[in-house]
Formats: structure tokens, C-alpha cells, sequence
């Protein structure tokens, strides 16, 4: 079966002449900062790898870490090394849910919206909505749904950076922590 073409890589890239390992070198490094939360022993596969693999796996339209693993294990052995995966030593569910589980969202959003940024096309003038959402599927029995303020840059397309508004709060008072987020607000 060939690539899904909602794959991240495809999905975000905006210049059409880059390459799969090119762009993917290009999250590889925007996330190369974050803290492992894993003990270095017995680590088969680097942190950015996994998570550019469930990255793509979600945009594909992945929902459960079980779905994200079963895209990992179904991808062509050609787009798994563009990933930096051994297409015949695939990380396993447990392996990819306990490192997602275990990194800093925060950290992780910010580093994606980070290298988002960078892929962004340079305008003279830049336009950002800010627009709060409760998310669907979020709600569980004894917990109500979470709720998100984000910024969008209205011309890419893409979100630069979201924050939680938790049920003692509004989407004003987090308005401004929303926006310390951005860089460049020139």
C-alpha cells in the first residue's frame, strides 16, 4: 500500500520541491531539544522519530494510540526510512503510548509551533485568529470536555499556539498567556 498523502510531511510542506527526508530532517531538528522522559537504556528508538511518525499518524487520521501504532506498522518500508524508522524494527503500541504520555505537551506544542512558523509564508502584513473551542471527544464520565484558546495564522493555515481554559476561567484571562506564546508579533 503506498503513503497515505495526508501524511504530515505532504500535509505541511510548502514548497512543493522539498523532499520527504528533507522536511522530515527539518521537524527532526525543531524537536531534537525536548526532554526524553526515557531511561537511556534500552531506547531502540529516538524520541523524534516516534513522534514525527504519531504526528503523521494523527493527520492520517489516526485516533488511539493503537490506530497510530497500526499506521506505523502499515507504512511502505520507503516512507518508514524517510522517517528514520528500521523498516524491519517498528516501535510497538506500548513502546509509543507511554513515551507520548510521559513527554511535556506544553514543550511538544511549542517546539511543533515552533518549526510551523518557520513554514509559514512571509507576508507584509500578518493576520491571526484567536478562537476558543471545546474539544470533542474530550469528555469523560466524571470529567467535563476540555476547552482550548488558539491562535491561527490565517494565512498558512496553520495554528501557532493553544492554551488550555480550564472551568475557573475564560477564554479573556488566557488571552494574553496565549499570546506570550508567539514569537514575532511585530
Amino acid at each position: 500500500m503506498p503513503a497515505l498523502p495526508s501524511s504530515l510531511i505532504s500535509s505541511l510542506s510548502c514548497a512543493p520541491a522539498l523532499t520527504v527526508p528533507e522536511t522530515a530532517d527539518g521537524l527532526a531538528a525543531a524537536l531534537a531539544d525536548l526532554p526524553d522522559p526515557r531511561a537511556r537504556r534500552g531506547v531502540r528508538h529516538r524520541l523524534p522519530v516516534v513522534v514525527i511518525a504519531a504526528v503523521c499518524a494523527v493527520i492520517a487520521g489516526s485516533r488511539s494510540y493503537t490506530a497510530i501504532a497500526e499506521w506505523v506498522a502499515d507504512v511502505p518500508a520507503t516512507t518508514a526510512r524517510a522517517l528514520g524508522i528500521a523498516p524491519d524494527r517498528r516501535p510497538s503500541e506500548a513502546m509509543i503510548r507511554r513515551l507520548l504520555q510521559a513527554l511535556d505537551a506544553e514543550l511538544l506544542t511549542t517546539a511543533i509551533a515552533v518549526w510551523l512558523a518557520g513554514k509559514t509564508a512571509t507576508v507584509d502584513r500578518r493576520a491571526i485568529a484567536v478562537d476558543g473551542k471545546t474539544l470533542r471527544g474530550s469528555r469523560t464520565g466524571d470529567q467535563a470536555a476540555r476547552h482550548v484558546l488558539a491562535a491561527c495564522d490565517q494565512t498558512a493555515g496553520t495554528v501557532l499556539a493553544s492554551t488550555d481554559v480550564d472551568g475557573k476561567t475564560n477564554e479573556i484571562t488566557r488571552f494574553a498567556p496565549l499570546l506570550d506564546q508567539i514569537g514575532d508579533l511585530r
